[in-house]
């Protein structure tokens, strides 16, 4: 009887998952997408315009009016302005700068090389927290931990004995589960920033949202990730698989080469120079990269300049490997490397230029304005604010992940809402941003519309072929419900403490 319940109940679930999967290949393209919504935009400022829809901005107490699109001035504006809307996205030139650097980082090898150095001397009783901290901290490095990490924890585990299953699930955790923690600035903190940036003018158009307006709270989240994601893998997800007994053959890592062992020592001196040279421009109340005005870090050349400084920390370490292991001969070699980064991002691109569209229409029509003034009455008058709001918006970006993979995609659609509507309630467009990364986050390892998932398919079959999707998203939930538990409590903890989120980022907006 027990084990009828069982199958009942896995039946179920599989066709939970299908259900889930099925849903989410319907979805078109998020380019198609993000066109289709920018149809809607115009259609909808119709709508509302011939409705007389109107509020009273609670700051300057003006009344606001939706403006139809396709009037003649909407039209005209559509058409003039379609180039601009794309090559004025606040997150396209970020994203695009920072990921020449990394295309050197990983092409020369620098990258591969470094994550292989670090687990070679792990010690064994600490290797699990070492595959998670690995993860988390790759992403810094755009998706590279998804090509080179992953299968690198299934090595990593074989070779101590381990199901090596136990150490893909434990680097896919980190990786995606842990997506947006990280000691470093990395690509996905610009571009976050830019949308957020876009959808805060919608009620203060001099707010400024720097790239590392998470940094201190995603510091702090890289070692909480690390140690609950090492517990989930020893205490729940490697008993639970068992020990391995595959045909797979017994797995080594590969030492590093007297070449790769040179590069890593070049990288490392060229490492410490930057970092010098950046302190000694910061540190100093006279450093000139402070605001010099005030002579503050914040709202300084240093964090307006993040990006760049995170380009030249790539790129240069990059060169000098790629000099010393003679995976870059002259100057071409770097240019290809720079190239092959940027070729990664030509999808980027497609997406950015329908998302600039839908943004700009959002933000002309005042659609996005009067939704956020209405919904923000609408909870003050219902009273669900504060904590219990906060909560309710990782529970909620965490479910639109399960059908939308793309972080960028879903944020474009959901920060002209949200981000307008928390600051009219008080809060900062980087605590909603935060609040938004924590559940986009967690929900990464257990959806089949994360565009890596097919990949970690093919990963786990190489240990074991029957595994099919229920298996890796039972096996990663584990991770999924015990992160969104830790980091919310991690956040509530926060928040009740007033800490800054990052750099001149506080938790609250002084509200109009």
């Amino acid at each position: 009887m027990a084990q009828n319940e069982t199958l009942k109940k896995k039946t179920l679930f599989y066709r939970f998952l299908d259900g889930v999967e099925w849903a989410g290949n319907k979805l078109p393209h998020p380019g198609t997408l993000f066109f289709l919504f920018a149809l809607s935009v115009i259609v909808a400022s119709y709508v509302f315009a011939q409705l007389n829809f109107s509020v009273t901005h609670p700051g300057t107490g003006k009344e606001i009016h939706a403006v139809n699109l396709l009037s003649a001035d909407g039209i005209r504006r559509i058409l003039t302005t379609l180039v601009t809307n794309f090559t004025s996205f606040a997150p396209l030139g970020t994203v695009l700068v920072a990921i020449l650097g990394v295309g050197v980082a990983e092409h020369s090898g620098l990258i591969g090389a470094s994550l292989r150095a670090v687990m070679i001397s792990a010690p064994k009783r600490l290797v699990t927290y070492i595959v998670v901290f690995a993860g988390i901290l790759s992403n810094a490095a755009s998706d590279v931990g998804y090509v080179v990490l992953i299968p690198l924890g299934g090595v990593i585990f074989m070779s101590f004995g381990r199901n090596p299953i136990a150490g893909l699930a434990a680097a896919f955790a980190g990786v995606s589960g842990g997506f947006s923690a990280n000691l470093l600035i990395g690509t996905i903190d610009p571009l976050l920033a830019g949308i957020t940036q876009e959808a805060a003018h919608i009620i203060d158009p001099a707010i400024q949202v720097n790239p590392a307006a998470n940094y201190y709270f995603m510091v702090v989240s890289t070692f909480m990730l690390t140690l609950l994601g090492g517990f989930v893998t020893e205490k729940i997800v490697e008993p639970r698989l068992g020990k391995y007994t595959g045909q797979g053959a017994m797995e080594t890592l590969s030492p590093l080469s007297s070449e790769e062992k040179k590069g890593l020592v070049y990288a490392s001196i060229v490492s410490l120079i930057g970092i010098g040279a950046v302190a000694w421009m910061v540190v100093p109340e006279s450093g000139i990269l402070r605001n010099p005005q005030t002579g503050s870090i914040l709202n300084s050349p240093f964090l307006s300049g993040i990006v760049a400084i995170a380009f030249l920390f790539f790129i240069l370490p990059g060169i000098a490997y790629g000099l010393a292991t003679k995976t870059i001969k002259n100057d071409s070699d770097v240019m290809k490397m720079m190239t092959k980064g940027a070729s990664s991002m030509a999808s980027y691109l497609v997406l950015v230029f329908f998302a600039a569209q839908f943004v700009a229409y959002f933000a002309w029509t005042n659609i996005g304005i009067i939704t956020a003034i209405e919904g923000a009455i609408v909870l003050q008058a219902i009273g669900f604010t504060g904590l219990p709001l906060i909560v309710a918006f990782i529970v909620l970006s965490a479910i639109i992940n399960l059908a939308m993979g793309s972080a960028s995609a879903k944020w474009a659609i959901l920060a002209p809402v949200f981000v307008p509507m928390f600051m009219l309630l008080g809060y900062s467009p980087e605590l909603t941003q935060v609040a938004f990364r924590i559940g986009d986050s967690v929900s990464n390892v257990i959806s089949p519309m994360m565009s890596f998932f097919a990949l970690i398919v093919a990963f786990f079959h190489k240990y074991r072929k029957d595994i099919g999707l229920g298996t890796i998203i039972a096996t990663m939930l584990p991770y999924t419900l015990v992160f969104l538990i830790g980091w919310t409590l991690m956040l509530i903890i926060w928040f009740l403490a007033g800490l800054p989120l990052g750099p001149g980022a506080e938790l609250l907006y002084p509200s109009p």
